[in-house]
């Protein structure tokens, strides 16, 4: 009978296959490997390069996938990298082979929009809100409680208006938006040391809140009580422990993802806003391909849709028990008391009308967009 190796053995050879694999570019080979926590293995290394090389002869078309996120961090950020992989080559019958380049060894966000727009990479993953330079419509999604709950949110982006009114902006500008991948609504998280739990707007009374450069955003947390303070992200860690800010708003799984951990004490799901991410992929290359592959792109980025939909509460409670693990406690308010949050600062208010006609164009427009947030699709979502 083999023995496996000692633990400690398997993590360093983990370490030195990983490095081997990158410093000749098989990072694909690394991902698929990693994911099938078989790293430690050289037969299983030697295994996945062949199957991974022959794949890749065998196609007609290679198509490179970017994100920002490791390949681990689907445990509690389900952006569902591998399974998008593994369905776009199903689908296509293998006349699409796809190289991941995980982790943002591509760039990250903007970065990664532009080299999909220029054609630099075929794909990728990025916020939604990326898209907002060139269809400033979507910022829409920052609108408090338009699509804030997750179930609203995939109602807006898969409705019949959203896909004839902002898919063809966003298309004229060369990208093809494949899915649009949900994360779960941004919440209320305070530092150790802050005051919490925030159960109402009244809790944020003065509170230094931690925003990104969206107007919108920076208009919500003042007009619910908080003193709101730009930071970049990259800063925001430093700035939480430092009390520059005393609380951010990102979904809990990215919380996790990024390492708040050890610095928070309270996290509330006040549904405001999502943390939304999309992956787009260069319309010219898209449109260039036969039409039964086009078809097997989309076929698989529906079937990943429906994977991520079902993944969203599973990654979730990991993120939390993680989070649990530090000290972190979790509120949910009371219906009482999101309308009170609602009240304070939701759509509805007249503080918004111009943000509602200058993006989406009339206030009727605006109406629409709310009409569509509210209809029930055939797609089913858990929210927090």
């Amino acid at each position: 009978m083999k023995l496996r190796k000692p633990l400690n053995e398997i993590e360093s050879l983990e370490r030195r296959n990983f490095m081997k694999l990158a410093a000749v570019g098989s990072f694909t080979v690394a991902a698929v490997v990693g994911a099938a926590g078989t790293m430690w293995s050289s037969e299983a290394i030697a295994q996945t390069a062949k199957e991974e090389s022959d794949r890749e002869r065998a196609a007609d078309h290679v198509m490179t996938i970017a994100t920002a996120y490791v390949m681990t961090a689907d445990r509690s950020y389900p952006i569902m990298q591998l399974d998008f992989k593994e369905n776009i080559q199903n689908a296509t019958n293998g006349k699409v082979y796809v190289k991941l380049a995980p982790g943002g060894q591509l760039g990250a966000g903007g970065a990664l929009v532009q080299k999909v727009q220029g054609g630099t990479i075929q794909a990728a993953q990025h916020s939604l809100s990326n898209f907002v330079p060139f269809a400033p419509v979507v910022d829409l999604i920052n609108m408090p409680y338009l699509c804030g709950s997750n179930q609203r949110f995939v109602n807006l982006v898969n409705s019949d208006h959203w896909k004839t009114t902002v898919n063809p902006l966003v298309e004229a500008k060369g990208f093809k938006p494949l899915y649009y991948v949900v994360i779960d609504p941004r919440v209320v998280a305070v530092r150790k040391g802050g005051k919490g739990p925030v159960k109402t707007p009244s809790d944020l009374e003065g509170v230094k809140f931690r925003v990104p450069g969206s107007k919108m955003l920076q208009q919500y947390y003042r007009m619910v009580g908080a003193n709101p303070t730009p930071v970049a992200w990259g800063e925001t860690p430093s700035a939480i422990k430092q009390g520059v800010a005393d609380a951010l708003d990102p979904s809990v799984g990215a919380l996790y993802v990024f390492g708040f951990k050890d610095i928070l004490s309270h996290v509330t799901f006040t549904r405001a806003v999502p943390d939304s991410q999309v992956y787009s992929c260069n319309a010219e290359w898209f449109n260039a391909l036969p039409a039964d592959v086009q078809e097997g792109i989309e076929f698989a980025s529906e079937i990943t849709s429906q994977q991520n939909l079902a993944k969203v509460p599973a990654a979730r409670n990991f993120a939390m028990a993680e989070l649990r693990k530090s000290g972190v406690e979790f509120y949910s308010p009371t219906s009482d008391e999101l309308a009170q949050w609602e009240a304070a600062g939701g759509y509805q208010r007249s503080e918004w009308d111009g943000f509602k006609t200058e993006l989406a164009g009339s206030m009727g427009a605006f109406d629409s967009m709310v009409e569509a947030a509210g209809t029930q699709g055939r797609n089913y979502v858990h929210d927090a």
